[in-house]
């Protein structure tokens, strides 16, 4: 199957294990890895940004086959509720970049395509977001209120 916006193939990287236990060289258990999590998230850290963090300075492979929840559920659970959903944010704070960009490099062809694909993973996200009541049912993105949101 060849990806979307490109014009390659293959979905070579790494691939999380098959087996869904935790390794028994974890020195954490369920609850101090919950505090953690919850600490980092007061800090304004991000899911993915907390999980890198677990995954390389505390030894922590996976929270959901050692807690049995994800860290947005974590977070969720001692109440810090994230406004927007990450991959969405992460998506518009690219398109605000690209729209920079072009301001001053009127004439970039190749990244004015780019941010049309941008674009369109934003406005597949939002309907996907919407139909599962995480945005609200009016949310429209708008670039000039992106550029607001993101800064």
């Amino acid at each position: 199957m060849a990806r979307m916006h490109s014009k390659k193939r293959g979905k070579s990287g790494s691939k999380r294990p098959a087996v869904k236990v935790s390794p028994e060289w974890t020195e954490y258990a369920p609850h101090e890895v919950e505090e953690l999590i919850s600490k980092m998230g007061k800090e304004t850290k991000g899911p993915t940004e907390i999980g890198m963090i677990l995954r390389d300075t505390y030894g922590i492979a996976s929270v959901q086959n050692l807690c049995g929840k994800s860290i947005s559920d974590i977070l969720r659970e001692s109440g810090i509720k994230l406004e927007y959903p990450e991959d969405l944010l992460n998506l518009i704070k690219r398109a605000v970049n690209m729209r920079d960009h072009l301001r001053t490099n009127r004439s970039d062809k190749h990244n004015r395509t780019k941010l049309i694909h941008v674009e369109s993973k934003i406005g597949r996200l939002v309907k996907y977001y919407t139909k599962s009541g995480r945005l609200p049912a009016d949310w429209k993105y708008d670039p000039e209120k992106a550029a607001l949101l993101v800064k």
